[in-house]
């Protein structure tokens, strides 16, 4: 793995770890959450998603045909940083989502942060026709929790309290505000925030301006078809500008992060 573009400073030890494989405590440093955020208040929400190089999100509706085994060792490493998950119900059913699990390799480091020994799983689903059968949510190392809005169905809710996930409603409606959200998140203490889409939520959370950092791998892939981008939904009214934080380089795949600016 080649380092195209410093985090900071170039210096001998990054020279260093130019073209060979990083260990994953060089990676977890290189992706390190920030100490303060730029909304002041303690909580970092980043994005991680993987497209083509004409834009596509997905192949056949999923996004690990245009993947690698070295984003997928990033796609972990942001696990293991964070908190908590954040997922679209859509890319649970997709993706075939299971709980987060505890690595001995990042142990010693969460401990070091306070954290548990793995990130939570925050589902967001407005309608909440969930499968409480699966292991996501009846036996998760750490309690899922599924947010909605407040016109949920109550039958429902009890059904995924029964399941023993944690329900939080987080809008007034029957969706989900994507703001209220992060806020009703960190107020539980989970400020690490990772969202891995799919590309509709990603799209609200740009949209309401809750996003402060967008990891992209961009594939040496095409694809054509009529396949989503990574961020669908609501368009903002003047485009946000971010600024590039890293990027690596791996086999032609580039793992790159754009923080907010401002």
């Amino acid at each position: 793995m080649r380092r195209l573009f410093p985090v900071t400073d170039p210096t001998a030890a990054a020279a260093d770890m130019a073209d060979r494989e990083w260990s994953l405590d060089e990676l977890a440093d290189a992706y390190a959450y920030p100490g303060e955020c730029s909304r002041g208040d303690g909580v970092w929400l980043r994005g991680n998603m993987v497209a083509s190089l004409d834009g596509a999100a997905q192949h056949e509706g999923r996004s690990q045909p245009l993947s690698s085994a070295m984003d997928m060792r990033i796609f972990g490493t942001l696990r293991a940083l964070a908190d908590a998950v954040v997922v679209g119900a859509e890319t649970v059913r997709q993706e075939g989502y299971r709980p987060a699990r505890a690595r001995d390799a990042f142990a010693e480091r969460r401990a070091a942060a306070g954290q548990g020994p793995a990130p939570a799983v925050a589902v967001v689903s407005a309608s909440l026709d969930l499968d409480f059968s699966l292991p996501l949510y009846a036996s998760p190392l750490v309690p899922t929790l599924v947010l909605t809005g407040a016109a949920a169905s109550p039958e429902r809710i009890e059904r995924a309290r029964a399941a023993g996930a944690e329900v939080v409603v987080a809008g007034d409606g029957p969706g989900v505000d994507p703001a209220r959200a992060v806020r009703a998140l960190a107020d539980r203490g989970l400020r690490r925030l990772l969202t891995e889409g799919g590309p509709r939520l990603l799209g609200q959370f740009i949209a309401s301006g809750a996003l402060d950092e967008l990891c992209l791998t961009v594939s040496p892939m095409l694809t054509a078809g009529d396949a989503q981008r990574i961020a669908g939904g609501p368009s903002v009214p003047v485009p946000r500008r971010f600024g590039l934080a890293s990027l690596l380089e791996e086999d032609g795949f580039l793992f790159s992060s754009y923080r907010r600016i401002g």
